[in-house]
């Protein structure tokens, strides 16, 4: 899973808003002279996007930007929506018919963005997305103040900006959450109570553990120590007077008023208009018509295919038992398990170098920004994922991040580890989110849009690419690669199941525990999150399918000309696309191949 700031951690920071567009800059314009019409409206959609997401914007070095903080309430929301409509009606002037091939496909994919972003709008997310299992807007901005890097004297004072804004984004997400319980669309009962074990600790946090004040704790030398003082003073005197009384007011809320009306009922099926929403959200994750009821299907059809294949590799590792007692081992045998939080690291930190090893084979172009392997902070780990990434910035001197869940080692499978690794690090959202950010001569959208079924189905094409790299060195380690796949295969089933269907937590949880070696805490774990972020878990496999079934049609049309190489940068190079896009742009690609000259 990649956090883009950061999966979930995006929208509980960042609504939908957005100030006036600016005038067109000429020179954004000239980037398109092919289309002067399309470039006019991706410049000031470009304008648009910088002031709505100061977040990314600064990530891009962008300056003004870092002292900035979005704008996550209802009304700001709604204020948008002529705004966007004007976006898609100066589009639809625009007649693609006419278009370059590129054009064609930033008009396709700009439109695709500005029908989802307008279908949302009546829809009110905001109500459920205030916050998760994982924690509320708290848990999002320790996440920005973690990334951030502060090298002068602007820098600071940038971030005691944010720093400013943000008791803002706390009201805004609490009135979101209490237009939520007004309307009877809420997160259930085990999503509160998940919240609560990360908001409650966060309300009593002190200036010396404070992650928001963690970027004051190395300061660069050129800033005089009477000036680093006064800036520190500053910087905690925000946190103190303005951001702990929205910490505690939070945290009361969701305690006195919100977990009372909390319902014990799971999915969105239970909720007024929760169906709609649903199959919005699915539609969206995935990025196709699939229905609820089609993508169930699918799940049950992967779980029976990878079934057969775990079966093969549990006979290989010489077990001759039945496959729950294969399980059971693989949960339970001290062999399988680092001991110390340390070894983790080591251990997730090898198979990262033994990764990068294996790339120039099926890459020609690789990201100049590197990665770090880093634990997930102490403080948020009890209700975090396994693994995960977080981008970096070449613009701020951040490198991107393998976050490696160092916490209750007996619950974290050395043999899954392999698959993990190459899924957040490289080939997996390392490697397509840093080109995709380094994408420089693309419209802007295009390097910060979020296209959960492209860049989650990346990843989890990147674990089985590790077969084609070796990887795995022993069937235990094969089989764990199949059973993080099969976990993606449960995510389609149980989150349907769920929110569709309304099934309770045991049948969801039954098709991880009996056909998976995920730990038990891991699956608690995964199903919570489910639960509070609707529709994201079917993502992964649809994306899969689609990039592998992209694979094997260039493989069966170009036979011995088929060069994994140069197919690897084509899919990549145009950053994430829905599938249809994703679909036209492949087959153009398979085209080009044919038509090229042979080596």
């Amino acid at each position: 899973m990649k956090i883009v700031i950061t999966a979930s951690a995006i929208a509980l920071l960042i609504g939908a808003a957005a100030p006036a567009v600016a005038q067109t800059d000429p020179a954004l314009v000239a980037r398109n002279a092919e289309s002067p019409a399309l470039a006019s409206v991706l410049a000031d959609y470009e304008t648009y996007l910088r002031a709505v997401d100061p977040i990314s914007a600064g990530r891009e070095g962008e300056r003004a930007a870092l002292s900035r903080m979005p704008d996550s309430s209802r009304a700001f929301e709604l204020a948008q929506e002529p705004v966007l409509k004007g976006f898609a009606d100066r589009l639809a002037a625009i007649d693609p018919v006419g278009l370059g091939d590129d054009d064609r496909l930033n008009h396709a994919f700009l439109t695709y963005v500005l029908q989802r972003a307008l279908a949302r709008i009546p829809l009110d997310t905001g109500r459920i997305d205030a916050f998760n299992s994982e924690g509320g807007p708290g848990q999002g901005l320790a996440y920005l103040a973690g990334v951030t890097r502060i090298a002068t004297g602007a820098d600071a004072e940038a971030w005691i900006s944010r720093l400013e804004a943000m008791p803002k984004i706390y009201a805004d997400q609490l009135a979101n959450a209490r237009r939520g319980l007004e309307t009877g669309f809420v997160q259930p009962r085990s999503i509160v109570e998940n919240a609560l074990t990360l908001i409650d600790p966060e309300a009593a946090l002190t200036p010396a553990t404070d992650p928001l004040l963690k970027p004051f704790e190395i300061l660069p030398a050129s800033i005089p120590a009477a000036q680093q003082a006064a800036l520190r003073e500053r910087a905690a005197r925000a946190v103190a007077e303005g951001i702990m009384p929205q910490r505690r007011a939070w945290a009361r809320f969701l305690r006195q008023d919100y977990l009372p009306r909390a319902p014990e009922t799971l999915g969105l099926v239970h909720r007024p208009g929760g169906r709609e929403l649903y199959a919005y959200l699915v539609r969206g994750f995935t990025t196709t018509e699939l229905t609820p009821d089609e993508v169930h299907a699918i799940g049950l059809d992967e779980v029976a295919r990878i079934r057969g294949r775990m079966d093969t590799e549990m006979r290989a590792a010489g077990w001759t038992g039945d496959f729950a007692a294969f399980l059971t081992f693989l949960r339970s045998d001290p062999r399988f398990y680092a001991t110390t939080r340390e070894q983790l690291l080591e251990k997730a930190s090898e198979m990262a170098k033994r990764a990068d090893d294996g790339l120039p084979a099926l890459f020609g172009a690789l990201p100049r920004l590197p990665y770090g392997v880093r634990p997930v902070p102490r403080e948020i780990e009890a209700n975090y994922t396994t693994g995960r990434y977080n981008q970096g910035s070449m613009e701020n001197g951040v490198a991107g991040g393998y976050m490696v869940n160092t916490s209750s080692l007996d619950q974290r499978g050395l043999y899954e580890l392999p698959a993990l690794t190459l899924h957040e690090g490289v080939p997996g959202h390392h490697l397509q989110i840093a080109l995709q950010q380094e994408a420089a001569d693309g419209p802007y959208f295009r390097r910060s849009v979020d296209v959960t079924a492209f860049v989650e189905g990346w990843g989890l094409y990147a674990e089985f690419l590790g077969e084609e790299m070796g990887f795995y060195r022993t069937p235990y380690e094969r089989f764990g690669r199949l059973s993080y796949e099969m976990w993606r295969a449960c995510r389609l089933v149980s989150d349907t199941g769920i929110h569709w269907l309304g099934w309770d937590i045991e049948q969801a949880r039954a098709c991880f525990r009996d056909n998976s070696a995920l730990a038990p805490l891991n699956i608690e774990t995964e199903l919570q999150r489910y639960i509070g972020w609707p529709g994201q878990a079917t993502a992964y496999k649809i994306g899969e399918i689609r990039l592998r079934a992209v694979r094997t049609r260039a493989e069966a049309e170009l036979g011995d000309r088929f060069d994994v190489r140069r197919f690897h940068d084509a899919l990549l190079v145009d950053g994430p696309l829905p599938m249809a896009l994703l679909d036209a742009r492949m087959d153009r690609w398979i085209a080009e191949e044919k038509a090229r000259p042979a080596d």
